[in-house]
């Protein structure tokens, strides 16, 4: 029991050494506004809307999962997937930028409907089967097949 203890409390001050040390909210938000114009070309008004402690974590999100380029999907099949999910959500900031979006990575307008489309369908049947109370067992069996 007392090795674990020990070993326990030096994974964390291993840890602890190895992060950098932390600077205010207001120096991390400033950097990462910092990298949004540099990206953008301006900072948007949601970005300086966020809370201020937690900006610079959201731009990190959206800078390497949205933007980033080396990703398993390709940007014009992220920005057709927003347009679908904001459309759903509903989220007409979402659809109108995310289409922007789509459009400048290359997506025809018939690929952005078509991917409109395909969520719509997929909430038509999640809509039936859920409001059916299918039973997800039953449905699971038969896609096994």
């Amino acid at each position: 029991m007392y090795f674990r203890t020990v070993f326990a409390a030096l994974g964390v001050v291993l840890v602890a050494a190895a992060l950098p040390l932390p600077s205010t909210a207001q120096e991390t938000a400033q950097e990462a506004y910092a990298e949004v114009e540099k990206a953008w070309g301006f900072v948007p008004g949601f970005i300086r809307a966020y809370p201020e402690h937690g900006v610079a974590a959201a731009w990190r999100l959206t800078r390497d999962l949205e933007l980033a380029e080396d990703t398993a999907l390709s940007p014009k099949v992220k920005a057709l997937i927003n347009v679908a999910v904001g459309a759903q959500i509903p989220c007409r900031y979402c659809v109108h930028a995310d289409t922007l979006a789509a459009r400048a990575h290359g997506a025809s307008d018939r690929e952005i409907a078509e991917a409109v489309a395909q969520a719509a369908l997929t909430r038509h049947w999640s809509t039936m089967m859920n409001g059916l109370q299918i039973d997800f067992e039953a449905f699971k069996a038969e896609f096994a097949q």
